[in-house]
């Protein structure tokens, strides 16, 4: 008897391997995975957390998330006092950091991006965004439609 051999599509195999990247996330509020694609190579990743050298997020390296996490302060709630990056800021940040450009690529991310990502998403070039999950950003998603961005949904089996 043949057994059936099953592949997943391009799309769903950089999801999945989205969400092995968030594993490595080290802010206690939220993982959040992120890849950038060029013809169908990966070439970067990113998870969210504290700057290279900073304390981690879950050892009380963040004021912010940690306030968050005791329930000191509601989510969405001094956005501005976290100093986690974003994935999809981490990912971009190490294209650059190895002088890869990001011109016509596809961004995978298990969250849509927020505003700030949404802003360096569009000037970096970034082409076309695939995501499982919106993030309550409605301005993010606004300045991506306006670019021309290309924003997809994957709905993942569980």
């Amino acid at each position: 008897m043949k057994t059936k051999f099953v592949r997943p599509n391009w799309d769903k195999y950089f999801m999945e391997i989205a969400h092995v990247v968030k594993t490595r996330s080290n802010c206690s509020a939220r993982q959040v995975g992120a890849i950038i694609v060029k013809d169908r190579r990966i070439i970067a990743t990113g998870y969210n957390g504290t700057p290279m050298g900073i304390k981690n997020c879950f050892e009380e390296g963040c004021e912010r998330c940690s306030k968050r996490m005791s329930g000191k302060i509601k989510p969405g709630e001094d956005i501005d006092k976290c100093i986690c990056l974003h994935a999809e800021q981490n990912a971009l940040l190490q294209s650059a950091y190895h002088g890869i450009s990001t011109k016509d690529t596809t961004i995978y991310t298990t969250d849509t991006p927020c505003n700030q990502c949404a802003k360096m998403i569009i000037n970096s070039g970034v082409k076309k965004i695939i995501s499982e999950n919106k993030y309550p950003d409605d301005l993010g998603l606004s300045l991506l439609k306006q670019a021309g961005i290309s924003l997809s949904y994957l709905k993942r089996k569980s």
